[in-house]
């Protein structure tokens, strides 16, 4: 009986928020986010391509702007000037001697500016705050629709090319070895990238999106060595994430956005000390048995 009291709160924390219909579209609308997110994520974590996940995230600034002006869909504007900072990066990498890691900083930062600058001259009733740290609990239906279909096309193409993808982002060498047009993966990788992060722009915004791409895959990673127990352990870190955060922004009347990232990583600070096998703890404590066993055998030869 005590416990079945102890439960209603539960069930009444749950299901509050289910009573207005715009909360239900935000977790409903999350969760796919975090979907998305969380399969991008394992291959970009693989690829080691946080930084350009960053460099995309900000390209996009000005594409939403202009769309916004022009009346037009937001993810293609989105798409169209992310795709544009992959291209640019591309270009400019393979015709000077600057690394990659520079001519991302250099055209991210600019494509970033040149969107706030947009953002200032141009009339609109687009809200920086918004693009930057997302507004799920008002998102239109419009807006879904494009999320939906953004996001159903960057899970299309990952499914289609899941095995290239794989090979690329684990061994390029190999897969370019073997006959893979790399360069065609690359930019089939980079183009997903920029449909994921359109994807993720009603709900997390631009900053906060880089969290959502990087986080869950790299908790998986610490967590398992094969590749398709990493999907699913993104997948349920990444969706739970969504759900619950969304659940914690309504009763603490707190950013969406920023609660879905924060629980996400608390989720990863957990599993870095805690992994089983990759964890703080354990390699602390074999360093320890190891550094003990040395000296054990160092006493028996004097």
């Amino acid at each position: 009986m005590n416990n079945l009291i102890a439960a209603i709160p539960v069930v009444d924390w749950l299901l509050e928020p289910l009573q207005y219909g715009f909360l239900i579209r935000a977790i409903l609308v999350s969760a796919f986010v975090g979907l998305v997110c969380a399969v991008l994520s394992c291959y970009i974590t693989l690829k080691g391509w946080s930084l350009m996940g960053d460099a995309v995230s900000h390209s996009v600034v000005p594409g939403v702007v202009v769309a916004y002006a022009l009346n037009i869909p937001f993810a293609v504007g989105a798409f169209v000037f992310g795709f544009g900072s992959i291209v640019a990066i591309g270009y400019i990498k393979s015709n000077t001697r600057l690394k990659e890691d520079a001519v991302i900083g250099v055209i991210f930062t600019g494509f970033f500016a040149f969107g706030i600058v947009l953002q200032t001259k141009i009339p609109s009733s687009i809200d920086l705050f918004h693009i930057l740290f997302g507004n799920v609990l008002g998102i239109s239906d419009g807006d879904i629709v494009q999320t939906v279909i953004a996001g159903t096309i960057t899970l299309a193409v990952i499914l289609l090319r899941r095995r290239d993808l794989l090979l690329f982002c684990f061994d390029s060498n190999h897969a370019k070895a073997i006959g893979l047009n790399t360069q065609f993966m690359y930019y089939t990788l980079l183009s997903v990238l920029a449909l994921t992060i359109v994807t993720a722009l009603q709900t997390v915004g631009i900053i906060l999106v880089i969290a959502m791409l990087v986080t869950p895959g790299s908790i998986a990673y610490l967590l398992s060595d094969r590749f398709d127990r990493m999907l699913i352990i993104s997948v349920i870190s990444s969706v739970f994430s969504c759900v619950m955060g969304t659940y914690l922004s309504y009763h603490l009347d707190i950013s969406t956005g920023g609660a879905i990232v924060v629980l996400l990583t608390f989720l990863f600070l957990v599993t870095i000390v805690f992994a089983p096998k990759y964890g703080i703890l354990v390699q602390n404590w074999r360093r320890n048995s190891q550094t003990v066993l040395n000296e054990a055998e160092g006493t028996d030869n004097f």
